[in-house]
């Protein structure tokens, strides 16, 4: 597939290498400079819903271009627009203002058109399709001042136990994954979005969250190409960034996780693949990194690795250690003054090719009607059958069987209440609910044996253990997110990967009978 995105692999001379930047780099001697070139490389956490006088100031006095925003940040459409209009002023004209908007379960603005998971469009298997949605993903965000989103998601998801992964996968087939992620990509890049890729080189096959641990991939380089490297060598000519993985991969670097790994980031990516993006860590507050070496000298080793940005996303003592750290390691030579030039040449070159929108703290969003359609026919798309699922016929008695709480496991946003689902099939049926404090503690035999069908909705991430595996027995299942909770249920399922209103919507339009589900599971581990 030919891709018409700018290049991330640009000729040299388009490298940019103002003399002003030089003279910073061949003056790092001085404490001044060294904490500007600091401030240039790490992306920051903000705190609130606007940008007051002394959170300005601190941008400012520590020359910060690049932050990223979560959904504590964000209240509605009009408030958002103007904090990144104001995030616009005091970082100036090369500012980067990211967002984890990848679709399903993992949206931060749900004000905009919210896209189908990853593994629901890998379901459809339709690369036109993705390109359309990665299209819309970016004209929303950037009708709402953003011109960076973290995604597409380039992890294949060939482990069933993967606590953090799963829909966010496209799939686990390396060259389909990577060229619907590609689609998806191209899309989002033609609409003016900068995507990063991640999570280099590959989060799949893990049963431990980065987040919480730091996970092993012990696979020898022949296996990692043919997988785990195979869609992120699909994508580093025309990637705009890449965002390294917390994980040590025992067979290219048995001391450090990829994101502290020159061996890695230097070597394999840098010098072996040609990659010219930007490299930017995840996350270096996550317990993985922060946990074992401390998010100061973490920064400092992974800038040194090959990194171009360092996320740092922790508290306001975490930024201040980051940034002291850096500018010392800078002051003192540690990291060349040729490959600061060439880390701060590859960050300014991403916000000129990708720059954030100038025109007011409101920009029009034109196609939002058309994109509603779009992501609503997407999500129908993906619907998947698993074990042939059949609808009750409207107008039935049937028992609704839910968990009454829903929480978010630090990724994703939290999952669909109860209430909702229960009023989408009340629509449709007479509905008796059933609400669940902990799954493991529910009896289901002790449910009324009164002859009405029985749904289990599944609304959270986490995974059924063996005891409800052999007792819980429903006529359906429908599994809102987690893809790999029905092979956790004994019976026909319907998998939407994902809970935004047109994954409910489209739901509701199969149980009435106006739609089929067609949708095929891109992943393997599952008897269909």
């Amino acid at each position: 597939m030919t891709l018409e995105v700018k290049r991330a692999n640009a000729s040299s001379d388009a490298m940019v290498s103002t003399s002003a930047m030089t003279n910073i780099v061949t003056n790092i001697m001085t404490s001044a400079a060294a904490k500007k070139i600091a401030g240039q490389l790490i992306m920051i956490r903000m705190p609130g819903t606007s940008l007051d006088a002394e959170m300005a100031q601190f941008l400012r006095d520590n020359h910060i271009r690049a932050v990223c925003l979560f959904r504590q940040n964000m209240i509605d459409a009009q408030q958002l627009s103007k904090f990144t209009a104001d995030l616009r002023e005091v970082m100036g004209p090369d500012a980067l203002i990211g967002i984890d908007q990848e679709g399903g379960a993992v949206v931060r603005s749900t004000w905009v058109p919210q896209p189908p998971a990853a593994m629901s469009l890998g379901a459809s298997d339709d690369p036109a399709l993705c390109r359309a949605v990665g299209a819309a993903v970016a004209r929303g965000v950037k009708s709402l001042g953003f011109n960076w989103n973290f995604a597409p998601v380039l992890d294949l998801n060939n482990n069933v136990d993967n606590p953090v992964i799963s829909e966010r996968s496209f799939g686990s087939d390396p060259q389909n994954a990577g060229r619907l992620a590609m689609a998806w990509m191209e899309g989002s890049l033609s609409e003016g979005v900068a995507c990063c890729v991640k999570h280099f080189p590959g989060h799949g096959d893990t049963n431990v969250d980065s987040h919480r641990d730091l996970p092993t991939v012990d696979k020898s380089r022949a296996e990692l190409d043919a997988m785990e490297f195979a869609p992120f060598h699909m994508a580093k000519e025309a990637a705009p960034a890449m965002m390294t993985a917390h994980i040590v991969y025992p067979a290219l670097d048995a001391d450090f996780p990829a994101t502290m790994s020159k061996k890695i980031l230097t070597g394999i990516l840098r010098d072996e693949w040609n990659y010219q993006g930007v490299v930017i860590t995840d996350g270096m507050d996550m317990h993985a990194i922060a946990g074992r070496y401390g998010a100061g000298k973490a920064a400092v080793i992974a800038l040194d690795a090959g990194a171009d940005l360092v996320m740092a996303l922790g508290t306001r003592e975490t930024q201040i250690e980051t940034l002291a750290a850096l500018t010392d390691a800078i002051q003192n030579g540690q990291i060349d003054a040729a490959g600061l030039q060439q880390r701060l040449a590859r960050v300014t070159r991403l916000t000129q090719q990708y720059p954030c929108q100038q025109t007011g703290f409101q920009i029009t969003y034109q196609t939002e009607a058309q994109d509603l359609q779009l992501m609503a026919e997407a999500w129908k798309r993906g619907l998947t059958p698993y074990h042939n699922p059949k609808a009750p016929a409207p107008g039935s008695k049937v028992r609704l069987v839910i968990s009454a709480n829903v929480v978010s496991d630090g990724v994703s946003e939290a999952g669909i209440r109860s209430e909702k689902v229960s009023a989408m099939l009340s629509d449709i049926y007479v509905v008796d609910t059933v609400e669940f404090d902990r799954a493991n503690e529910f009896d289901w035999s002790a449910l009324p044996d009164d002859g009405r069908f029985t749904i289990l909705a599944s609304t959270i991430r986490l995974r059924y253990n063996d005891k409800i595996r052999q007792e819980w027995k429903p006529d359906l299942h429908l599994v809102l997110w987690n893809p790999f909770q029905s092979l956790d249920i004994q019976s026909p399922a319907l998998i939407t990967y994902g809970f935004a209103t047109p994954a409910i919507d489209a739901v509701a339009a199969w149980l009435r009978g106006d739609i089929l589900a067609e949708g095929k599971l891109p992943v393997v581990g599952f008897d269909v």
